[in-house]
């Protein structure tokens, strides 16, 4: 920690100083504050986007009430850890009620972030789309499609359970994505 920000950090902690009030106090409270805070979170939430928007709110909260800061009771780490529990409460709270919004935020992270996230119904329907085209190809094709891609097991494994070498899957995995694709052109969906 540079010593400007010491300086403020030892002026939050003396009584009649001003405190949070402008950009340059905040910035030295998160500063010196804001790292310990983040860890605090995460380690309660578990989730690194929820931590960060936590830290953020004890923050934007620090700053509104900096009025009610008061030193002679508690030093200003106290006081952001606080109102960083509280923030972690209420995000928790937030988050139970709307269990999807972890979904759609998975999801549009996965999606790159475009936020093209695809709709429950599309989904069951491709779901659909490929389940009838994996019965369009061959047994052999289908359990090495089904093993390798949709179970994600390793081919070694796979192969060894069939009693194959690893070659021969690799190749039924090749040769059964292409019959795949064809079955679902077929059916009028593109892979």
């Amino acid at each position: 920690m540079g010593e400007h920000a010491r300086r403020v950090l030892l002026a939050f902690d003396t009584p009649g100083t001003p405190r949070l009030t402008d950009e340059e106090g905040v910035r030295a409270a998160y500063t010196a504050h804001g790292t310990e805070l983040y860890r605090f979170a995460l380690r309660g939430l578990g989730d690194v986007n929820a931590a960060q928007d936590v830290v953020q709110e004890t923050f934007l909260r620090a700053w509104r009430a900096a009025g009610r800061f008061d030193s002679s009771v508690a030093s200003l780490r106290v006081w952001l850890f606080a109102i960083a529990r509280t923030a972690m409460i209420d995000h928790a709270r937030a988050s139970a009620v709307r269990p999807w919004d972890a979904n759609v935020q998975e999801a549009t992270v996965a999606d790159g972030g475009q936020g093209a996230v695809e709709d429950e119904t599309e989904r069951l329907m491709r779901s659909w789309m490929i389940q009838e085209a994996l019965q369009r190809i061959s047994q052999q094709h289908r359990t090495a499609i089904v093993e390798t891609h949709l179970k994600e097991r390793p081919y070694d494994e796979v192969a060894a359970e069939q009693g194959i070498p690893v070659g021969t899957l690799r190749s039924r995995v090749f040769y059964g994505l292409k019959s795949l694709r064809v079955a679902m052109e077929e059916m009028g969906e593109a892979p």
